[in-house]
């Protein structure tokens, strides 16, 4: 089974101390690492970020971080 961990910029160096098949770091807060409660689209863009690593992942322990901010309140 495919495995892609999702995490916030804060700890990213435990996930690549542990060399996770694949991981997603965002720059989101503790405890928020999809987005801010309620929006939809970001949480969304999160969701689709971390299962597009499941085919474009080339090696074992790869980490992508993904751009854009955390906007509580923003518009989904």
């Amino acid at each position: 089974m495919a495995t892609v961990a999702v995490y916030i910029e804060a700890f990213s160096h435990y996930a690549e101390a542990m060399h996770l098949p694949r991981t997603l770091v965002t720059h989101h807060p503790m405890g928020r690492p999809l987005g801010p409660p309620g929006s939809d689209g970001r949480q969304r863009e999160v969701i689709e970020a971390a299962l597009s690593l499941v085919d474009s992942a080339v090696a074992p322990g790869t980490v992508e971080r993904m751009g854009g901010v955390y906007r509580p309140g923003a518009a989904s």
